[in-house]
């Protein structure tokens, strides 16, 4: 039973981190690149899960393997006189997509209440057994 448990809660933390990146997205998205600063730093991070538990070895659940940056071109959007501007007036925007952004942030939320339901699930046999063996 605790191991369900287990996996439940890496599940709920993964799915926790992946809602903290698509925030980031969502909040980056009308930022201007600078062009003095790293652009990775400008683009549409992307979570990548891998199973099991690398700290205790266990091949059930899921954890945060690695956070990726996408290389998709920035978009470009004429404004001659912004401070970022290029040569012909043009100033670099992430490539992110705020239709793309809320349909994960859905599918995140609804994994992570999935992931409750289960761990509720869970507790309640406990319960079950032990009012059996009392």
């Amino acid at each position: 039973m605790f191991g369900a448990l287990d996996i439940s809660t890496s599940a709920l933390v993964a799915q926790r981190q992946r809602m903290t990146a698509i925030s980031a997205n969502m909040a980056l998205r009308p930022v201007a690149v600078d062009p003095n600063s790293n652009p990775d730093d400008f683009r549409r991070r992307i979570v990548v899960f891998g199973t099991g538990d690398p700290s205790t070895g266990r091949s059930e659940g899921v954890h945060l393997e690695r956070v990726e940056y996408e290389q998709t071109p920035f978009r470009k959007k004429w404004e001659p006189g912004h401070p970022f501007a290029d040569q012909d007036g043009y100033v670099k925007y992430p490539n992110i997509d705020s239709s793309i952004e809320m349909i994960n942030a859905l599918e995140a939320s609804r994994a992570y209440e999935a992931n409750i339901t289960a761990a509720e699930a869970t507790k309640s046999m406990a319960q079950a057994n032990l009012r059996l063996l009392a």
